[in-house]
């Protein structure tokens, strides 16, 4: 998901270079794809974790982080469409 996130970043830069849309999403996909990487750290570590509650505290957490940054991801997409369709093309 964070090379989801990249890939994404990347293609709005160019739209960006290319003048036809100027938006905080990338930004916003970069705080995302740290919110991935946590997701997976945690799973990490709860793979590690020998006590059986803290594995599933850890999992939990994991879990409710990973389900944000999905959401966060779908609301940024939905985000890029919207500033895309109402943004005019070069020359406007």
């Amino acid at each position: 998901m964070v090379g989801v996130c990249l890939t994404v970043i990347g293609l709005i830069r160019v739209v960006i270079t290319l003048g036809k849309a100027d938006t905080l999403a990338d930004d916003l996909l970069a705080a995302d794809a740290l919110l991935f990487l946590a997701s997976c750290l945690l799973s990490y570590a709860a793979l590690r974790v020998r006590s059986a509650r803290r594995m599933h505290r850890i999992e939990r957490a994991a879990d409710s982080i990973f389900i944000a940054a999905m959401v966060v991801m779908t609301v940024i997409c939905g985000f890029i469409t919207y500033s895309m369709s109402v943004s005019p093309g070069p020359g406007h």
